[in-house]
């Protein structure tokens, strides 16, 4: 199995951050690219970083994200507050825009999207964000990818030593995944699903939990 190459998002973010993490040790990975609006204050051999103000600002044609095999999408924000509009031009059009401009420069590459549990394929139910988010996955399916996988992770332990993470979702790290270890995962495991998913495919684009726990092993 090559190791592969990686662009990766929301490296500042808490899903984003234990991602990269679980890249920078897996030995399947051997060169990552962060393209973020901030530097991630890592640094590492593998990793590359890619300072972007603007996702939108994107042109289709940056040499710097051509020669990767795969992109694992893990920037997001929540809905709490936001217009439907306003939501939908972070969440769909910059996602969208981006997927576009990474597939222009490498046509056969992966794409893993982390979406969210409960996310609303038909994109017509009450909740505006699983709306949002199903016409995303949707979108992201219909591209071209050679494969486009929608991540549907419920509760995310942290990496030890990951930085972002907000202070009230701390008192939930340990307890919930006793509790409910059915809704949970780790991510390490989200991010090694992530890897084996270039390598080896899967047979639904979709992950729900289980799926994703399933491809981590």
């Amino acid at each position: 199995m090559n190791p592969i190459k990686i662009i990766l998002t929301g490296a500042t973010g808490m899903v984003g951050e234990g991602v990269l993490m679980e890249c920078l040790e897996n030995p399947n990975v051997s060169e990552i690219l962060s393209v973020s609006r901030k530097p991630s204050g890592k640094t590492h051999a593998k990793l590359k970083e890619y300072l972007v103000p603007d996702f939108l600002s994107i042109d289709m044609n940056d040499e710097k994200l051509k020669g990767y095999d795969a992109c694992f999408f893990c920037a997001g924000i929540s809905s709490i507050g936001m217009s439907e509009e306003d939501y939908t031009k972070v969440t769909y059009d910059t996602t969208v825009h981006f997927a576009k401009a990474v597939l222009n420069q490498n046509p056969e590459m992966v794409f893993n999207y982390v979406s969210g549990t409960s996310t609303d394929s038909t994109e017509s139910g009450k909740m505006m964000w699983a709306r949002v988010k199903g016409r995303t996955e949707n979108t992201l399916k219909k591209l071209g990818f050679r494969n486009a996988f929608n991540f549907r992770p419920g509760f995310m332990k942290p990496v030890e030593g990951q930085i972002n993470v907000k202070w009230f979702f701390k008192p939930f790290i340990w307890f919930f995944p006793v509790l409910l270890p059915s809704k949970s995962l780790t991510l390490h495991e989200v991010g090694r699903a992530m890897i084996n998913a270039v390598h080896r495919g899967y047979p639904t684009s979709t992950l729900e939990i289980r799926d994703i726990k399933n491809l981590a092993i």
